[in-house]
Protein backbone atom coordinates (compact mmCIF):
# COMPACT_ATOMS: atom_id res chain seq x y z
CA UNK A 1 0.00 0.00 0.00
CA UNK A 2 1.37 3.12 -0.95
CA UNK A 3 1.94 5.61 1.89
CA UNK A 4 0.32 8.36 0.84
CA UNK A 5 1.63 10.82 3.80
CA UNK A 6 3.18 14.28 2.75
CA UNK A 7 5.09 14.78 6.03
CA UNK A 8 8.66 13.46 4.66
CA UNK A 9 9.09 12.31 8.64
CA UNK A 10 6.15 9.60 7.84
CA UNK A 11 7.56 8.55 4.28
CA UNK A 12 10.17 6.03 5.63
CA UNK A 13 7.68 4.19 8.42
CA UNK A 14 8.18 0.65 8.07
CA UNK A 15 5.58 -1.44 10.32
CA UNK A 16 8.52 -3.63 11.67
CA UNK A 17 10.67 -1.19 13.36
CA UNK A 18 10.65 -1.74 17.31
CA UNK A 19 11.13 1.77 17.42
CA UNK A 20 7.92 2.65 15.27
CA UNK A 21 6.00 3.22 18.69
CA UNK A 22 8.19 5.74 20.05
CA UNK A 23 7.61 8.08 17.09
CA UNK A 24 3.77 8.30 17.46
CA UNK A 25 2.52 5.14 15.30
CA UNK A 26 0.84 3.04 17.28
CA UNK A 27 0.77 0.95 19.91
CA UNK A 28 2.78 -2.47 20.43
CA UNK A 29 0.65 -5.87 20.91
CA UNK A 30 1.90 -5.78 24.34
CA UNK A 31 0.20 -2.69 25.06
CA UNK A 32 -2.74 -3.92 23.46
CA UNK A 33 -2.80 -7.30 25.78
CA UNK A 34 -2.13 -4.96 28.98
CA UNK A 35 -5.23 -2.79 28.03
CA UNK A 36 -7.21 -5.95 27.20
CA UNK A 37 -6.84 -7.05 30.70
CA UNK A 38 -7.07 -3.61 32.10
CA UNK A 39 -10.85 -3.77 30.15
CA UNK A 40 -11.68 -7.40 32.10
CA UNK A 41 -10.29 -6.24 34.95
CA UNK A 42 -12.89 -3.54 34.88
CA UNK A 43 -15.17 -5.98 33.98
CA UNK A 44 -14.91 -7.63 37.00
CA UNK A 45 -15.11 -4.76 39.19
CA UNK A 46 -18.72 -3.84 38.01
CA UNK A 47 -20.12 -7.37 38.03
CA UNK A 48 -18.11 -6.82 41.70
CA UNK A 49 -21.60 -4.52 42.60
CA UNK A 50 -23.65 -7.31 42.26
CA UNK A 51 -21.87 -9.86 44.53
CA UNK A 52 -22.24 -10.43 48.32
CA UNK A 53 -18.77 -9.25 48.45
CA UNK A 54 -19.49 -5.40 47.33
CA UNK A 55 -18.99 -3.39 50.94
CA UNK A 56 -21.24 -0.89 50.29
CA UNK A 57 -24.79 -2.93 50.71
CA UNK A 58 -28.06 -2.07 48.38
CA UNK A 59 -27.04 1.66 48.10
CA UNK A 60 -28.27 2.13 44.59
CA UNK A 61 -26.29 5.55 44.32
CA UNK A 62 -23.03 4.36 44.85
CA UNK A 63 -23.53 1.10 42.75
CA UNK A 64 -24.51 3.79 39.80
CA UNK A 65 -21.60 5.92 40.42
CA UNK A 66 -19.25 3.17 40.76
CA UNK A 67 -20.66 1.58 37.37
CA UNK A 68 -20.44 5.12 35.60
CA UNK A 69 -17.02 5.39 36.47
CA UNK A 70 -15.82 2.26 35.53
CA UNK A 71 -17.99 2.52 32.16
CA UNK A 72 -16.11 5.93 31.60
CA UNK A 73 -12.60 4.41 32.19
CA UNK A 74 -13.37 1.74 30.15
CA UNK A 75 -15.10 3.63 27.01
CA UNK A 76 -11.56 5.99 27.81
CA UNK A 77 -8.98 2.69 27.49
CA UNK A 78 -11.34 1.60 24.03
CA UNK A 79 -10.87 5.66 22.70
CA UNK A 80 -7.62 6.24 23.50
CA UNK A 81 -5.40 2.72 22.60
CA UNK A 82 -8.11 0.37 20.25
CA UNK A 83 -9.12 3.70 17.91
CA UNK A 84 -5.80 5.04 18.18
CA UNK A 85 -6.71 8.79 19.64
CA UNK A 86 -4.00 8.44 22.17
CA UNK A 87 -1.51 8.42 18.89
CA UNK A 88 -3.45 11.27 16.82
CA UNK A 89 -2.13 14.90 16.73
CA UNK A 90 -3.25 17.38 18.37
CA UNK A 91 -6.31 18.16 16.06
CA UNK A 92 -8.18 15.83 17.82
CA UNK A 93 -8.69 18.69 20.72
CA UNK A 94 -9.82 21.16 18.56
CA UNK A 95 -12.87 19.00 17.40
CA UNK A 96 -13.18 17.24 20.70
CA UNK A 97 -13.48 19.85 22.82
CA UNK A 98 -15.50 22.30 21.39
CA UNK A 99 -18.25 19.28 21.05
CA UNK A 100 -17.98 18.00 24.56
CA UNK A 101 -18.53 21.95 25.64
CA UNK A 102 -21.72 22.15 23.99
CA UNK A 103 -23.11 18.64 24.61
CA UNK A 104 -22.88 19.34 28.31
CA UNK A 105 -24.74 22.66 27.86
CA UNK A 106 -27.42 21.28 26.32
CA UNK A 107 -27.63 18.53 28.93
CA UNK A 108 -27.84 21.40 31.71
CA UNK A 109 -29.70 23.70 29.36
CA UNK A 110 -32.53 20.01 29.00
CA UNK A 111 -32.17 19.59 33.06
CA UNK A 112 -34.47 22.18 34.38
CA UNK A 113 -37.10 21.41 31.63
CA UNK A 114 -37.23 17.91 31.45
CA UNK A 115 -38.08 18.59 35.83
CA UNK A 116 -40.48 21.30 35.28
CA UNK A 117 -42.65 19.62 32.77
CA UNK A 118 -45.32 19.11 34.48
CA UNK A 119 -45.91 22.19 36.65
CA UNK A 120 -47.42 23.82 33.38
CA UNK A 121 -49.55 21.04 32.59
CA UNK A 122 -53.38 21.37 31.88
CA UNK A 123 -55.71 20.12 33.70
CA UNK A 124 -57.11 17.13 30.42
CA UNK A 125 -52.81 16.19 30.39
CA UNK A 126 -52.75 15.69 34.19
CA UNK A 127 -56.14 13.91 34.10
CA UNK A 128 -54.62 11.48 30.74
CA UNK A 129 -50.85 11.23 32.05
CA UNK A 130 -49.83 7.59 33.14
CA UNK A 131 -49.01 7.00 37.13
CA UNK A 132 -47.44 4.39 38.55
CA UNK A 133 -50.11 2.65 40.66
CA UNK A 134 -49.14 2.20 44.73
CA UNK A 135 -48.38 -1.25 45.64
CA UNK A 136 -50.98 -2.73 48.38
CA UNK A 137 -50.69 -1.92 52.12
CA UNK A 138 -49.82 -4.48 54.21
CA UNK A 139 -52.68 -6.72 55.49
CA UNK A 140 -55.17 -5.31 52.84
CA UNK A 141 -55.84 -7.01 50.05
CA UNK A 142 -56.60 -5.32 46.64
CA UNK A 143 -55.42 -2.06 44.98
CA UNK A 144 -57.67 1.29 43.72
CA UNK A 145 -57.28 -1.01 40.55
CA UNK A 146 -58.58 -4.01 41.61
CA UNK A 147 -60.60 -3.94 44.84
CA UNK A 148 -60.82 -6.55 46.62
CA UNK A 149 -63.61 -8.97 46.64
CA UNK A 150 -66.35 -8.93 49.37
CA UNK A 151 -68.88 -11.10 50.90
CA UNK A 152 -72.42 -10.60 49.67
CA UNK A 153 -74.58 -7.87 51.12
CA UNK A 154 -71.63 -5.92 51.96
CA UNK A 155 -71.20 -2.12 51.28
CA UNK A 156 -68.29 -1.32 49.95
Amino acid sequence: MANLSHDPAHQSFDATDPHSAEHGHGGSIRTYVMVALALVFLTACSYWTYTPFWPFGDNLAIKRTWMMAVSCTKAMLVILFFMHLKWEANWKWVLTVPASMMSLLLVLALVPDVGRRMRGASRERLTHAAELSAPPAAGKSGTASHPAEHPAGEKH
